[in-house]
């Protein structure tokens, strides 16, 4: 397992050199400029395109190979097909984004697409564990009912997050580790999704080094939004983990939510943009990139890794703390900030939700 983990890391890095080479020659670059932006160079885009050719490659080659991961007890063909044409559009559509800058209407259409395909597939929720007790057993409607907005969420929590160098691909490489330390446990027992989580937890990893700050490459639209499907789609598939991926998310979800309301509140366009994000706050109060990524990506972790040890009335109450240490480490750096005065900011990405 491990080992495929390290192929997907090896492939993915040398596809992202390929990559970033055509990103350079065709001009499909992320501009310096703009209040949102603190990077000062252009950086080359279409970062989830190598990180897709990667987790894909092993992927089928594992499945081919192993069988351990399409049989009758396993994920399906069908299944996994649906999964990787759901990655392979919003990849599509955020290299058409990178490259012509595409209205909201436009890059919406993509995602909603993929997180469909998925569902027909037969990516379903069969139950939910009541935090209070008891199962909820789902029907078949009322799976996709659950599933297609909880898609969307991480999907888009992931996107509106995408910061900081490295930011969402670290906390992407976490997400898919803890869903696989839990399908290896004798618990879940899930060799097949462990399989899958630790592709993609080494096909984040392997796009990291080149991320990392300073950046030499960006995630791109379809990269930022390749971390929350593909987290969002591993909880759902394992039947079991759809609380990992939200704890392993919550920062990223907490801040998202914490962006829509203050846009509906203030009556701005939601696909507009500003610099009111939670890792723009640590920016302002003084953290450099590096340790601003790393402390969310400490959080991230921590709170993720709590899951493996709690009941659910306990991961209820785990993702309320996260909540609220989001919003407390939030305003402190809101009154920290209005304590100094404004320095200068290093390199990298600016937010582009």
């Amino acid at each position: 397992m491990f080992l495929w983990a390290a192929g997907a890391a090896v492939l993915t890095f040398a596809f992202t050199f390929a990559v970033r080479r055509f990103a350079l020659v065709t001009g499909i670059l992320d501009l310096p400029g703009g209040p949102r932006k603190i990077h000062s160079r252009a950086t080359p885009l279409l970062g989830g395109v190598a990180i897709f050719m990667g987790f894909t490659a092993t992927l089928i080659t594992a499945a081919l190979i192993t069988g351990a991961i399409v049989r009758p007890d396993a994920v399906s063909w069908r299944m996994l097909v649906g999964v990787l044409v759901g990655g392979a559009m919003l990849v599509v559509g955020g290299a058409l984004d990178d490259k012509y800058g595409l209205p909201p209407r436009r890059q919406l259409l993509f995602p909603v697409i993929a997180t469909v395909v998925v569902i027909i597939s037969g990516v379903e929720v069969s139950k939910l564990t009541n935090p209070w007790g008891g199962i909820i057993l789902l029907t078949a409607p009322l799976s996709g009912l659950v599933v297609f907005p909880y898609l969307m969420g991480t999907t888009y929590a992931t996107k509106l997050f995408d910061g900081l160098d490295g930011l969402v691909t670290g906390i992407a490489a976490i997400g898919a580790l803890l869903i696989m330390g839990l399908a290896l446990t004798a618990r879940y027992h899930q060799p097949d999704v462990a399989l899958i989580a630790a592709i993609a937890a080494g096909a984040f990893i392997g796009f990291l080094p080149w991320n990392f700050h300073p950046a030499r490459i960006f995630l791109g639209e379809g990269g930022a939004l390749l971390a929350g499907y593909l987290l969002g789609v591993l909880s759902v598939i394992s039947g079991a983990k759809i609380a990992v991926a939200l704890m392993a998310l919550g920062v990223a979800v907490v801040d998202a939510a914490w962006v829509i309301i203050r846009r509906l509140s203030r009556r701005t366009p939601l696909s507009g943009g500003d610099r009111q994000h939670l890792h723009h706050r640590l920016l302002d109060a003084g953290f450099t990139q590096r340790t601003a990524v790393v402390f969310l990506w400490f959080i991230s972790a921590s709170f993720g890794a709590a899951t493996l040890f709690l009941q659910s009335a306990g991961k209820l109450v785990a993702f309320t703390l996260l909540a609220l240490t989001t919003i407390t480490v939030g305003v402190a750096a809101i009154l920290k900030r209005k304590k100094m005065s404004p320095a200068p900011h290093g390199e990298g990405r600016g937010a582009r939700g």
